[in-house]
């Protein structure tokens, strides 16, 4: 069992939901990556998802497309990013999944990226805009590292089609909770325990939510009925936000409101 779905069992066992915070690599700086990653994980968070930023982010919405700018116009890249993760290690022992789209690992190499990441201490890669249909290569150079390849899912994709895509996915599955790109929502969709639900039906594998999830109330709420609550842009926004000095004890807090919320309401 990788260091993921360890922490994800663990979780379930007490009756609760894991927490995902979801944090732009090199936003505001990369340099102070480390100490946001810290500040998360010491609210509350179980595991952190590190953003590869991309100039061509279509999943994004505008907060985390601004993020992922801000990100490259410092200077983060794949291999800066692999050295923080390093430094990041050195006091943080909870599950790290790079957050990313195929073009940067497919030009540093799927086999390299696996090694290397392996090495530095990440537990697992997503890959955004990677259909599992050509995966293959990745997925074995994951798998013989140790690494989980977690896979997304829509609101609707077909029965036939998520179990084909939980059969090759590890750690767990990444259910996007609204149709479009990332970005807070004041709302849900009513539907949405129903959904997890169906893909529960064909699949053993722990389920995350994440895309719209911005207050306490609806991490709470999704808590209910999902293994995991991932929560990005509203991140993103308190970090654009925040002077930088202020920005790692104002993503704790966030994480801690988040954390709070979802203890309380147990599964």
């Amino acid at each position: 069992m990788s260091r993921v779905a360890e922490v994800l069992a663990a979780r379930a066992a007490r009756g609760q939901a894991a927490l995902i915070p979801y944090l732009t690599a090199g936003d505001p700086a990369l340099a102070l990556t480390p100490a946001l990653v810290r500040a998360a994980v010491d609210a509350g968070a179980d595991l952190i998802e590190l953003g590869i930023p991309f100039s061509d982010p279509m999943a994004d919405g505008p907060v985390l497309q601004r993020s992922a700018a801000r990100a490259i116009a410092g200077g983060t890249s794949l291999p800066r990013v692999l050295e923080t993760v390093a430094e990041i290690r050195r006091d943080v022992a909870a599950p790290l999944v790079l957050f990313g789209y195929y073009n940067p690992f497919f030009r540093y190499g799927v086999e390299a990226i696996a090694r290397d990441a392996a090495t530095v201490g990440v537990d697992g890669l997503l890959c955004v805009d990677l259909p599992p249909e050509e995966a293959g290569d990745l997925r074995a150079a994951l798998s013989a590292a140790g690494l989980d390849l977690i896979a997304l899912l829509a609101p609707t994709t077909p029965t036939a089609r998520v179990r084909r895509i939980a059969r090759t996915a590890s750690g767990f599955l990444y259910f996007v909770s609204v149709l479009g790109v990332t970005g807070a929502r004041a709302t849900l969709p009513e539907e949405l325990p129903a959904l997890v639900g169906a893909v529960r039906e064909v699949t053993d594998l722990p389920i995350g939510v994440g895309f719209g999830l911005q207050t306490p109330a609806q991490a709470a709420w999704v808590a209910g009925f999902a293994d995991a609550v991932i929560v990005g842009s509203a991140l993103g926004r308190v970090v654009e936000e925040s002077p930088p000095a202020d920005a790692a004890g104002r993503v704790a807090e966030v994480v801690g409101g988040l954390a709070g919320a979802m203890r309380a309401a147990g599964r």
